[in-house]
C-alpha cells in the first residue's frame, strides 16, 4: 500500500517538473521563427556558377561593349531633355561599379563550388589509386607464386630434352644391327612381324 501511495507521487511529481517549463530531451524542438528570409543554399550556388559562366565567355564582353556604347552615344547624341548621364558619365560609372560590386564575390562563390568539387574528385581519384595499387600488388603476388609454380613444372622444351637424352642413352646401349625402334626399319613393319 505504502509503494503504491510513493509510486503515485513521483509521478505526480515528475508530471509537474514537465509541466513547470522543463523540456524534454528526447522529442525535438518546435521550429522557431526566422527573421531573415531562408534560402537554398545550393540553389544560390547553381544560379552563382551561372551567372560566373556567362560573365566569363565573349558574349558578355560584346554585349557590355554594346550597352557602353550605346550609352554613350545616346547620352551625346540624344536631345539634351532625352539625355539621363551627361558628360562624365557618372551614372555609367556607377552602374559598371555596381556590376563588378556583384560579380566579384559571385566569380569567388563559384570558384569555391569548384574547388570543393575538385577535392572531393582528387580524393576519388586518391581512393581509386589506392586500390588499383592494392590491386597491382595482390597481381604481382599472383604471377610471383605461379612462377615459383611453374618452376617446378615440366615445360616443353625440358621434356623434349629429357626425351632426346633418353633415346641418345638406348641408342649408344642397343647392340650394331639391332632396331630398337619400329619406326627405325625399313619397311615400316612391327616388331611382331621380326
Amino acid at each position: 500500500m505504502a509503494g503504491e501511495r510513493e509510486t503515485r507521487e513521483r509521478a505526480s511529481a515528475g508530471a509537474t517538473a514537465t509541466s513547470r517549463g522543463r523540456t524534454r530531451l528526447d522529442q525535438p524542438k518546435a521550429p522557431r521563427r526566422r527573421l531573415l528570409p531562408e534560402w537554398d543554399p545550393e540553389a544560390f550556388g547553381r544560379l552563382s556558377e551561372r551567372i560566373a559562366r556567362f560573365l566569363g565567355t565573349g558574349r558578355f564582353i560584346v554585349w557590355m561593349t554594346v550597352v557602353i556604347i550605346a550609352w554613350v552615344l545616346w547620352n551625346i547624341f540624344a536631345p539634351g531633355d532625352l539625355r539621363f548621364d551627361s558628360y562624365p558619365f557618372i551614372f555609367l560609372t556607377l552602374m559598371l561599379s555596381l556590376q563588378a560590386s556583384y560579380a566579384a564575390p559571385l566569380i569567388l562563390l563559384a570558384q569555391n563550388r569548384q574547388d570543393d568539387r575538385d577535392k572531393v574528385n582528387l580524393e576519388q581519384d586518391r581512393k581509386q589509386n589506392e586500390r588499383s595499387i592494392a590491386d597491382t600488388e595482390y597481381l604481382t603476388r599472383e604471377i610471383a607464386a605461379l612462377r615459383m609454380g611453374l618452376g617446378e613444372v615440366a615445360t616443353r622444351d625440358w621434356i623434349r630434352s629429357e626425351l632426346q637424352d633418353l633415346i641418345r642413352e638406348m641408342e649408344e646401349r642397343r647392340p650394331e644391327g639391332r632396331v630398337v625402334f619400329p619406326s627405325e626399319r625399313a619397311g615400316g613393319r612391327d616388331a611382331e612381324d621380326l
